[in-house]
């Protein structure tokens, strides 16, 4: 019989009854993979080892369904002119000539585990990664995903994942307009990829490593590849997360490609239901730059049972926003977490959410962060049909995170959530533990040199940010594509 352990901080989010609870100077009391007790401290059984996290707030583990899995690249893209802008896509030329794999099957492997090591130091302990296509030869594959995942049981990450695909790419053309590249070889050989990992995962048994289907950005699937992801799913009763209604190129695209706007797309493919999780989920016909001359998109979405996996704080650095995060709750639509950029840090989202939705309202009760700490637990859990993740009682899954509360640089604490999330950040996370299994202490990680692993990043960074000369339909130079925010002092201007 596996020993208890207790852990024990000064504020424990409890759950009874369907919903959190603040417990002050509470316990989590585990054994095995499992909580047998959550409440006041030395209130429950007896047990053979305490672990004492002093002034922190014990939370269940985060859940992240868009995580970022790759080196930074919101800091490249997310501030350009439309005009620079264009020079981050693929022109036709590349994509149809001299595409490549900018990094090898190891380094993609070495970027995938400093993304799952950044997860697990900002409090995650459940994460759907996402990876950028931009610096592939196309989208993953079988292989990038196997090494996906003995990366995430090595690390003690839970992870659903499978290779992304598409049959089209994103490209501008020689005259400097937005298309679509096709090639659906290509896509029937990533969904093919894609069906082989599950098979894989499957086999695995193991709660760590879950199978999921992947695909990229709907504008970049065909109408024929959408339909045989949602046979595929329905087969295997494994989730599809796709993303759609993020932007409005996407929705003209899909209306030039497809005759009809995405949310009608994922309907008449088969998509549309609750195996369905869509990442951002912005763009609807109710949202003031759409002008689509209806107004019943949220309801489809809310009977349709599928997630939105809101990112406030990706899309909030492109100028972006869910309109509104309060009605979409009130239409009963499930709302999930993801950070899709760097750093993974859903508390700063929470902050950024909560502060965009106080914005649009002109209300300052127009959200909460427990509304939004909802969604990145419980809402999580919803999404990937857990109900035993995402809550801190007896019976569910052993998934714990604490975040310090004692560093003076934030101040005063008032109610642990909100100070933690309108003070803080997710780098205050100092102990992590995954079905029972410690994956974080000290807010060390066992095993990992993260400075190196940054050193490392640093140099891939920079081979990654030059690589997009070549990609640019003008051929400009990354200095040209990336200007400094200040000009550079040179050396004729010194003395």
């Amino acid at each position: 019989m596996s020993a208890r352990r207790g852990i024990r901080a000064a504020h424990v989010l409890g759950h009874a009854d369907g919903e959190h609870l603040l417990i002050d100077d509470g316990e989590v009391v585990v054994e095995g993979d499992r909580i047998v007790y959550a409440g006041p401290r030395g209130g429950g059984p007896a047990v053979e080892e305490t672990i004492d996290l002093g002034a922190a707030v014990l939370l269940p583990g985060l859940i992240d369904l868009d995580a970022l899995t790759d080196i930074d690249h919101t800091i490249l893209d997310s501030w350009q002119s439309p005009e620079l802008s264009l020079g981050l896509q693929w022109s036709r030329d590349y994509a149809q000539h001299r595409r490549r794999a900018v990094f090898d099957a190891e380094e993609r492997a070495f970027i995938r585990r400093y993304g799952f090591v950044q997860l697990l130091r900002h409090g995650v302990t459940t994460a759907m990664p996402i990876a950028s296509e931009v610096h592939s030869d196309w989208a993953e594959t079988y292989d990038d995903a196997v090494a996906m995942a003995e990366t995430a049981q090595q690390l003690g990450l839970r992870v659903y994942l499978g290779p992304s695909y598409r049959s089209g790419v994103n490209v501008v053309d020689a005259d400097g307009t937005r298309s679509i590249y096709w090639n659906e070889e290509l896509g029937m050989n990533g969904f093919a990829d894609a069906e082989r990992f599950l098979r894989w995962a499957a086999d695995r048994h193991s709660d760590l490593v879950h199978g999921a289907l992947l695909p990229c950005r709907i504008e970049t699937l065909s109408e024929d590849l959408m339909r045989r992801t949602a046979a595929l799913a329905a087969e295997t009763g494994v989730l599809v997360r796709l993303h759609a209604l993020q932007g409005l190129l996407e929705r003209e695209l899909v209306l030039d490609t497809l005759g009809a706007p995405p949310l009608t797309v994922l309907e008449r493919t088969g998509l549309l239901g609750p195996n369905l999780l869509i990442p951002h989920g912005i763009y609807l016909d109710s949202h003031p730059l759409v002008a689509a001359g209806t107004s019943t998109d949220i309801a489809t979405l809310a009977t349709s049972g599928v997630t939105v996996i809101h990112c406030p704080l990706t899309s909030a650095r492109h100028g972006a926003a869910l309109d509104s995060f309060e009605r979409y709750r009130a239409a009963g639509i499930t709302l999930a977490l993801g950070t899709d950029s760097y750093p993974p840090d859903l508390v700063r989202g929470i902050d950024t959410g909560v502060t965009v939705a106080k914005i649009l309202a002109h209300r300052t009760d127009a959200a909460t962060y427990a509304e939004y700490l909802n969604s990145a637990t419980l809402g999580g859990a919803r999404a990937l049909g857990r109900p035993d993740l995402g809550r801190l009682e007896p019976g569910a899954t052993a998934d714990l995170v604490a975040f310090r509360l004692h560093d003076p640089l934030d101040g005063v604490i008032d109610d642990p959530i909100r100070t933690l999330c309108m003070n803080s950040t997710a780098r205050a996370a100092t102990f992590s533990m995954i079905a029972g299994r410690i994956t974080m202490r000290d807010s060390e990680i066992p095993g990992v040199d993260l400075n190196a692993m940054t050193a490392r990043a640093q140099s891939l960074f920079d081979r990654m940010r030059a690589a997009y000369s070549e990609r640019d339909y003008r051929h400009r130079p990354s200095a040209d594509l990336f200007p400094p925010s200040f000009r550079r002092l040179t050396g004729t201007e010194i003395g």
